[in-house]
């Protein structure tokens, strides 16, 4: 669509000689061996709001040094990395900008690799084929591993305070789990099984801190662990709307308990009390747990499944008496898969093992940057623009004050 005519031209040659190792002066022989064509998206260099689409000539020379050794430029590219059949090379028709764009139309307007095709051709005019668009998405995943499984690992790890949760996924048809461990400044997001695997993988077999998870019992091996308040309320209220008499009468005891502390949890928060929360409701905890004792064994199948899941976490629900400022709910983790849920709804899930590794990475970055208030699209571009030179990915944006 943009015709013959090249807005940009970039002339790439060597600046040492690969025999001598003597610096090249720019007015040593030169001869073009090799070129390339690229599309990108950048800002406009007056400053004007706005993104402006450059097609550019890149031009590789070959430069004789004083000792006779021609020595070649050639595009840069990321050496082989274990699992990852996508090339990260400069040697490509898209540049990194637009390959951010095709990942943020992706990712965040759930739009499918033929929609994009359609906006690129509608709008700019530049037309790329739907397998080169899931190229560069690959690509984006694959980039920003290093900074996942480096500094995003990272933050999570040294959080004060980290958020799981999991929910279903599906690969080719295929069931599997979409998991998120998010923090005050970061996100992980991970496909794969619902195995303790994922879990010691992400936080190790010691985690010193806090985590407000689900009932799954792979996260029972952590210490300071808390369960969400917000899951008990949704059962108990469904208890309490029961036909069963015995059901009906768990479900009333189990909210009017609930309603009670997290109430006396709001108000120490506003001041501590005098008495510590523990103390003040041990005697009602007690009874509580009697009456959970006694429905354990219940013929209503979810008054005793409830009842056996306070019983198996009976600490980790209560542990918010001694700790008022801890969460009640595990809201945070569910905030942040909402939007791929909607995108598992439209999409199916992925396709392949490579679709799902790059998923994962490539929204843990998107979500991280937004955690810390600053845009993530230039900054993944950045990262695709120096790992395609075989660089290392630039470090993550800082929190925006």
């Amino acid at each position: 669509g943009l015709g013959d005519v090249y807005k940009r031209q970039e002339m790439h040659r060597p600046h040492k000689c690969a025999a001598c190792e003597r610096a090249l002066p720019p007015d040593a022989p030169q001869q073009a061996h090799n070129g390339r064509y690229e599309i990108d998206i950048i800002s406009p260099s007056s400053g004007a709001p706005g993104l402006e689409l450059t097609h550019t000539k890149h031009t590789y020379v070959d430069c004789q040094c004083v000792c006779g050794h021609w020595t070649r430029a050639v595009p840069g590219r990321c050496a082989d990395e274990e699992g990852w059949t996508v090339a990260l090379s400069e040697w490509h028709l898209v540049g990194p900008g637009l390959v951010s764009l095709i990942c943020a139309l992706n990712l965040r307007l759930h739009c499918s690799r033929a929609r994009i095709r359609e906006f690129l051709l509608d709008w700019l005019r530049v037309d790329i084929c739907t397998a080169t668009i899931n190229q560069c998405i690959h690509e984006a995943g694959r980039a920003v591993e290093p900074v996942v499984t480096g500094e995003i690992a990272e933050a999570v790890r040294q959080a004060e305070l980290v958020y799981a949760d999991e929910t279903g996924w599906k690969q080719n048809g295929r069931p599997l789990w979409l998991w998120v461990f998010t923090c005050a400044t970061a996100s992980l997001f991970v496909v794969g099984r619902r195995t303790q695997d994922i879990v010691l993988r992400i936080l190790g077999e010691q985690f010193p801190n806090w985590l407000m998870s689900d009932g799954y019992c792979v996260y029972r091996q952590y210490d300071w662990r808390l369960r969400c308040l917000a899951h008990l309320i949704r059962k108990a209220k469904g208890l309490e709307q029961s036909l069963d008499a015995e059901a009906n009468d768990f479900g009333k005891k189990t909210l009017e308990i609930l309603e009670t502390l997290m109430a006396a949890v709001y108000r120490a928060r506003e001041g501590p009390p005098e008495v510590p929360l523990s103390k003040q409701y041990a005697t009602v905890l007690l009874k509580f747990l009697a009456v959970c004792d006694l429905n354990a064994n219940a013929k209503h199948e979810k008054t005793r499944a409830l009842a056996r899941e306070l019983l198996n976490d009976w600490n980790t629900f209560w542990v918010v008496l001694d700790y008022p400022w801890l969460p009640l709910t595990n809201n945070e983790a569910e905030r942040a898969l909402r939007h791929w849920v909607i995108a598992r709804r439209i999409s199916y899930g992925t396709r392949t093992a490579q679709g799902s590794r790059a998923f994962g990475l490539t929204i843990s970055v998107i979500e991280t940057c937004r955690k810390r208030g600053v845009a993530p699209w230039p900054y993944l571009a950045e990262v695709i623009r120096q790992r395609r030179k075989g660089l290392s990915a630039p470090p993550l944006p800082q929190p925006a004050v």
